[in-house]
């Protein structure tokens, strides 16, 4: 059996995901992350994106992020958000409207703050679609 480490994912609301995994692989702010058993213990900021986990049995299982804290430890890799969602619970509809909402106040040049927050939301959207898509071409595999 393949060496494993605890991962846990858990967002302001809930714990998301707890389990054994031989892999988790998320997005830092300097580059994608791969973190398996044995790692150096780290401590970093995520993008918002998609955290993939390789279970034990080889399954993998995708979330999306809206960004957070990726902290290594020896016997653990915990993921702390604000938002957490499954990748196969993500409403492609809401995502692509919220971004074409954002693309509008960026378009229209508002108020310094709504075009900060508009660029917030559409970073949050084309991440959200981003993780779908790679779902989507996991799922064809």
């Amino acid at each position: 059996m393949a060496s494993t480490i605890r991962c846990d994912i858990v967002s302001a609301e809930e714990e998301i995901f707890r389990g054994d995994v031989q892999m988790v692989v998320a997005t830092g702010e300097l580059g994608e992350l791969g973190i398996a058993p044995k790692h150096a213990p780290l401590i970093t900021r995520l993008k918002p994106g998609q955290v993939r986990v390789i279970l034990a049995n080889g399954e993998e299982q995708f979330f999306y992020v809206s960004g957070g804290i990726l902290e290594v430890q020896p016997q653990v890799v915990t993921v702390l958000t604000d938002t957490a969602i499954r990748a196969a619970d993500l409403d492609e509809a809401r995502a692509k409207e919220a971004k074409a909402e954002a693309e509008r106040i960026l378009a229209n040049r508002g108020e310094a703050m709504e075009i900060a927050e508009a660029q917030a939301r559409l970073a949050e959207a084309l991440a959200q679609l981003q993780a779908l898509e790679r779902l989507r071409k996991n799922l064809k595999h």
